[in-house]
């Protein structure tokens, strides 16, 4: 289904007609598909919605939000799906960005929230290596050099190729990837560190990393689990980025018995 929020469209997919509400979220540039073996294992036993968030999913290219987009706003969006839904105090599982938006939630909306299972989970800014601040200083001085030539207005349409081959230059290829819009609202989301968010989460929160995860650094998963004050850290062993896909029968397991035994 489709939701309008605001000038926003939003895919849901939603599955199972009782039970507690159950919200899953994606990473970035993934998609509800994604989530599925986490929906598929709920099924027959939670009311299930999944959202691919604007800007990305099967319809990412297509559905991109009305302007650039920081967490807040995604934030703001999510939550207006869980009530549009009446699904609160709802579950949710999310996955590297999907948590980035859930743990904004959680710290804002408590009521909105029951448990978290957090997997991979951005949201605490990574320390800049000598290597990156160098080459982030060079990147720029040739930004400003563009941005000078580009305020003469004497030199056409270079400037714009100059900025587009400094992103292909010193750009991530997931940056590259994305369009002029979905790169500024990439710019918005990393820019947000949400470690003063985490001490204000009160929904208990299962945080599931996989060790060899080069995204989201295992240190990251270790500080979410000393700040959020109710959170335990479950690592799995080779894993990487998609440790819950990676080692999906034992998360699923995890997911069952975290949100629907004993409670």
């Amino acid at each position: 289904m489709q939701l309008e929020i605001g000038k926003a469209k939003v895919e849901v997919t939603l599955s199972g007609k009782a039970g507690r509400g159950v919200l899953l979220l994606h990473g970035w540039g993934c998609s509800a598909e994604m989530m599925r073996s986490v929906r598929d294992a709920l099924d027959g036993a939670a009311r299930v919605a999944a959202i691919d968030f604007p800007g990305h999913g099967r319809e990412g290219k297509a559905l991109p939000p009305p302007e650039p987009w920081g967490v807040p706003e995604y934030m703001e969006m999510t939550a207006e799906v869980i009530r549009r839904l009446d699904l609160a105090p709802c579950d949710i599982v999310a996955h590297s960005f999907g948590a980035r938006v859930a743990i904004l939630l959680a710290s804002t909306y408590p009521e909105l929230v029951g448990r978290m299972i957090l997997t991979g989970a951005a949201g605490i800014r990574k320390p800049a290596s000598g290597k990156a601040s160098a080459m982030t200083t060079l990147y720029k001085g040739l930004r400003g050099v563009v941005n000078a030539a580009e305020k003469t207005h004497l030199f056409g349409s270079l400037p714009q190729k100059g900025r587009e081959a400094l992103i292909q230059r010193f750009g991530s290829p997931d940056y590259r990837a994305l369009t002029p819009e979905m790169r500024q609202t990439f710019n918005k989301v990393i820019a947000l560190d949400l470690s003063d968010r985490l001490p204000l989460v009160k929904a208990p929160t299962l945080l599931y990393w996989g060790a060899e995860d080069t995204e989201t650094p295992l240190w990251m998963g270790q500080k979410m689990e000393e700040q959020i004050p109710d959170a335990g850290l479950v690592v799995e062993a080779g894993a990487g980025h998609f440790a819950y896909l990676e080692q999906s029968a034992r998360f699923l397991r995890i997911v069952h018995s975290f949100l629907l035994e004993g409670r």
